[in-house]
C-alpha cells in the first residue's frame, strides 16, 4: 500500500511541475510528432515526416508533390485521427511542404 500512495504522489508532483513551467502544449506536441507515423500508418509515414506545431498548425514535410496533393484530401481526416488520439483539439490545420 505504501508503495502505491508513492507513485500517485510522484505522478502528481510530475503533473504539478509540468503545469507550472508551462510544459503540458509541448509535451502533447511533441507527443503528436513522435506518434505521427502510429496515427498516419506505414504508407504514409514512409513519405512524411511530422517536424512541428506551431498555434494548432501542424508542419509536415513531403516527400513529393504527387503525395503532397493527395495528403491535402485527406487533410481532415488525418486532423481528426491526431485529435481523437488525444481526445482534444490539438492539430487545427496541416501544412503540408
Amino acid at each position: 500500500m505504501l508503495r502505491k500512495a508513492k507513485i500517485k504522489k510522484l505522478d502528481s508532483a510530475i503533473r504539478d511541475v509540468i503545469k507550472e513551467y508551462g510544459l503540458e502544449e509541448k509535451l502533447k506536441n511533441t507527443s503528436v510528432i513522435n506518434l505521427w507515423s502510429e496515427i498516419v500508418g506505414e504508407r504514409i509515414a514512409q513519405v512524411t515526416k511530422a517536424t512541428r506545431i506551431k498555434d494548432g498548425k501542424l508542419s509536415v514535410n513531403v516527400e513529393n508533390s504527387v503525395w503532397r496533393n493527395e495528403l491535402i484530401f485527406l487533410k481532415k481526416e488525418i486532423i481528426q485521427k491526431i485529435n481523437n488520439r488525444f481526445k482534444e483539439e490539438i492539430v487545427k490545420d496541416i501544412i503540408f511542404r
